[in-house]
């Protein structure tokens, strides 16, 4: 009906019916050709659904469809062995429940992301695999077109990652201690810069070819040079010794240098100990120098040699002062025996007699002999001097008095003395002796030529700075007694041993050597001290410092009265001493003066005798130095046998710990040899006052 009203309008319209067949017979062909290509669309369209579901079934990740409710809705078999891996496992409907509890609301926004932005990936998420416990993934959503309903639709891909994570972990854990070692490396870094610039050590590291690359603090103070200037220097300009040394470092990774000699910035020496350390290096050699500054120890080791000097000079004294002692043990019997026979000589001659002056030189002889042995006692510290306030213009005077008559020609003394010099405490006798010796050697020091000794003394010279006080380390207000020669001085070798015991430049048989020794001990008995200083072809001037006297301080000892007349009344003295001579003479001596005597030249028959008569003697005098038998063994076996009975004992070698022994044992007096006759009596009467009672 249509189609004959279609007719009928366009046969209406003037429409032919061939033409109408026609286009009836193109709209099929049309039809027919639209009908080809959707068969061929729907072909492709199949072909594509089969594709994807193959590749979605068989792709080797674990692959789900999953509506935005988490409801799984087509999940591939690699899902399904990663999930549900065994048949009783339960299905896999849900993907939440899956994921562990912790990392739930992770995955939850992850979806959320997704729906928003089309696509989103969370790491590291723990999943549940059925009975094979946990793994865990990485989960990537894309968002999937949704025609059939509402509910958003994703495509998820889960990706195992637990050998990637191991060795992610692994490879975290290979970075972490990279980096602590990283760290370390720069800490032994910094520590060893901080090692370097704090040694005390100078430290310079130098390249193969000899240039500095590090120089620490302490090089920089050696060398006198900035560390920045002394970078990139060559060794050779501050340790030229050092570098012949470098070529051998093939041989040896350390090498001691020992001492030498290194160069400052300005080219100033400097002793140095030297150490080498070589390291051998892919990209180099490098060599470290360590230089110690020697400076000091050697100051130390002149120290030390000073020291160990002054401690031979002291060994050397008191080997003098012990062969002294020996010395004096018989020659002070000899001087007495002398000056005691010379005095009774006088005695029986009688006041006329035509030998008394040579009698008189005897005495004088014998005496000067006497005080020469004390004077050698006093330089060997063995008997202290008699100091009493004297004025040293008058020792001048006298020594000068005994100078003038052996003055040779040629040479002039002058004497330049300030009368306000005040007293001191001193032994007018060692002190004469010890100008009598300087001036003696200076005499000797003119020799033949014309020249002047001088002598000059002045008063309130301060002691307080200089070489003398670091020398005998005395201050305050002193004397001087100088005496100055122009004759040809001193060598600087010879000035540092003039006060050596012994020592002499004189030829053999012309000086003992003692002369400025006797002089040094003098004035250290004196609490002194003697200055030298010399200057060749110009002269030399020794001067004496002496403490100035002080009265309140230091009063002059009272000398004991003496007796009117030594009367010995019969009292019986036993005398022991193993020189006969000695004995002889006190035996005449003391029998002239009234004394009854009983001498003894062995103390064990004189120990004998007193045992066997006790109460026969009324004194008992004995000498200290007896071969096999002590002064102090013979007062021990006095006082065991009588203790009341007083003892001296006679010694030329008296030291302050033999006389304290001597009074701790209980002696009564000590007496110092050598006495003349008079000097021997009158201790004797005065030892035995307390016995006799007033006179």
């Amino acid at each position: 009906m249509r189609g004959s009203a279609n007719k009928q309008g366009v046969l209406a319209e003037g429409y032919s019916l061939p033409q109408m067949v026609e286009d009836l017979r193109n709209y099929q062909a049309e039809l027919e050709i639209q009908n080809k290509a959707l068969r061929y669309s729907q072909a492709a369209a199949e072909g594509a659904s089969e594709r994807f579901l193959t590749l979605f079934s068989n792709v080797p990740l674990a692959l789900m469809v999953v509506d935005e409710n988490g409801l799984v809705l087509e999940s591939n078999a690699m899902a399904l062995r990663l999930f549900r891996p065994l048949e009783h496992d339960s299905p896999l409907n849900f993907l939440l429940p899956l994921v562990c509890d912790e990392h739930v609301d992770k995955v939850a926004q992850a979806f959320s992301i997704a729906k928003d932005t089309g696509t989103s990936e969370t790491t590291e998420v723990v999943f549940s695999c059925g009975s094979s416990g946990v793994f865990t993934g990485d989960l990537h959503i894309a968002q999937i077109e949704n025609a059939q309903d509402e509910l958003a639709h994703f495509i998820c891909a889960i990706i195992d990652q637990g050998p990637l994570l191991a060795e992610r972990r692994a490879l975290q854990a290979s970075a972490a201690a990279l980096q602590e070692g990283n760290e370390e490396l720069q800490l032994s870094k910094n520590r060893l810069a901080s090692i370097i610039n704090s040694s005390l050590d100078a430290i310079i590291c130098v390249d193969k070819d000899h240039r500095i690359s590090i120089f620490n603090p302490t090089a920089a103070a050696l060398f006198q040079c900035p560390s920045a200037e002394a970078l990139g220097s060559d060794l050779a300009r501050f340790l030229p010794d050092a570098v012949e040394t470098l070529g051998y470092s093939h041989l040896t990774s350390h090498a001691q240098l020992g001492e030498m000699t290194g160069l400052t910035a300005s080219g100033k020496a400097v002793a140095i100990e030297v150490s080498v350390s070589f390291e051998h290096h892919p990209d180099g050699d490098t060599t470290t120098i360590f230089a110690r500054d020697l400076t000091a120890r050697k100051k130390i080791e002149a120290h030390r040699n000073a020291l160990e000097s002054q401690l031979r000079e002291s060994h050397k004294m008191q080997a003098v002062g012990t062969m002294a002692g020996g010395i004096a043990h018989d020659f002070n019997n000899i001087i007495g025996a002398i000056l005691g026979n010379v005095e009774l000589a006088k005695q029986d001659a009688g006041a006329t007699s035509p030998a008394l002056v040579s009698l008189n030189e005897i005495d004088k002889a014998g005496r000067r002999a006497r005080d020469l042995v004390r004077q050698i006692l006093t330089f060997s510290r063995n008997e202290s001097p008699k100091r009493v306030p004297i004025q040293l213009a008058e020792v001048v005077e006298e020594t000068v008095r005994l100078l003038k008559v052996a003055l040779p020609p040629t040479v002039e003394m002058l004497v330049v003395i300030d009368p306000a010099t005040p007293p001191v405490l001193a032994d007018a006798t060692q002190v004469g002796q010890a100008l009598l010796n300087l001036c003696t050697n200076a005499i000797q020091a003119i020799g033949t030529q014309r020249g002047t000794v001088t002598i000059e003394l002045g008063h309130n010279v301060r002691v307080g700075t200089g070489q003398v006080e670091r020398r005998s380390g005395v201050r305050g207000q002193h004397v001087k007694l100088a005496v100055r020669d122009t004759g040809g001085g001193i060598d600087p070798d010879t000035l540092q041993r003039v006060f050596e015991p012994f020592f002499t430049t004189k030829p053999v048989g012309q000086g003992t050597g003692l002369g400025l020794a006797v002089v040094h001990g003098v004035m250290r008995t004196h609490l002194g001290t003697v200055d030298v200083q010399s200057t060749l072809n110009t002269g030399s001037v020794f001067t004496l410092y002496f403490p100035v006297a002080d009265a309140s301080a230091v009063p002059a000892t009272p000398e004991a009265p003496k007796p009117k007349a030594v009367r010995g009344m019969g009292k019986h003295v036993m005398y022991v001493d193993d020189d006969e001579a000695l004995v002889f003479l006190i035996d005449r001596a003391l029998t002239r003066r009234g004394f009854r005597v009983s001498t003894f030249t062995d103390p064990r028959q004189a120990v004998a005798t007193l045992r066997a008569h006790p109460r026969d003697f009324d004194l008992l005098v004995t000498d200290y130095n007896m071969p096999g038998y002590s002064g102090i063994d013979l007062l021990r076996e006095a006082r065991t046998i009588r203790p009341d009975l007083p003892v001296a004992l006679a010694s030329g070698y008296v030291t302050a710990e033999i006389e304290q022994s001597a009074l701790t044992e209980g002696a009564s007096a000590l007496i110092h040899k050598p006495n003349d006759v008079d000097e021997m009596c009158e201790t004797l009467q005065r030892l035995l006052q307390p016995v006799d009672g007033p006179d």
